[in-house]
């Protein structure tokens, strides 16, 4: 099984074809090397995705690069998050991502609150946190114990 490493820190300067031959050794082990660039500009965002073949290439790979000078700049290196769907919240594997889907969007449309709203499945499934649980027990019970004018 293929795993996603997640090279960041990278120089805005570099060109796919620099981030390619820091990989020259390790071709036969790699998927794959993606360097992503800004759609406007073409350079570097300062992030790319190399895909290792196996686990212990990957593990093996994050070891060697973690921390790797490249241009006065040090990488960070790590594996992946899995990518979700685009048509639902659903994940496609373990783990989640890395920031939450449309955040981006609600940002430029100036509406701060989008990450205060919870739909009523995430408030039934959400479990208090258990150093809380007997406060918010007391709490609940005095609320319930208020009347409400009418």
């Amino acid at each position: 099984m293929s795993v996603r490493l997640y090279f960041g820190n990278l120089p805005r300067d570099l060109e796919h074809e620099a981030f390619e031959a820091i990989f020259a050794e390790e071709t036969d082990n790699l998927v794959s090397v993606k360097l992503i660039s800004d759609r406007k500009t073409g350079k570097c965002r300062g992030f790319g995705f190399v895909t290792a073949k196996t686990d212990e290439i990957a593990d093996a790979l994050v070891e060697k690069y973690n921390g790797y000078s490249l241009q006065d700049a040090t990488l960070k290196v790590e594996k992946a998050m899995p990518r979700t769907n685009k048509e639902g919240d659903e994940e496609s594997g373990e783990g989640g991502s890395r920031r939450s889907s449309g955040s981006k969007k609600a940002a430029r449309r100036g509406n701060s609150n989008t990450n205060t709203v919870v739909s009523e499945t995430q408030t039934a499934s959400a479990e208090p946190d258990p150093r809380w649980a007997q406060d918010l027990a007391k709490l609940k019970e005095m609320l319930a114990a208020q009347t409400t004018p009418s």
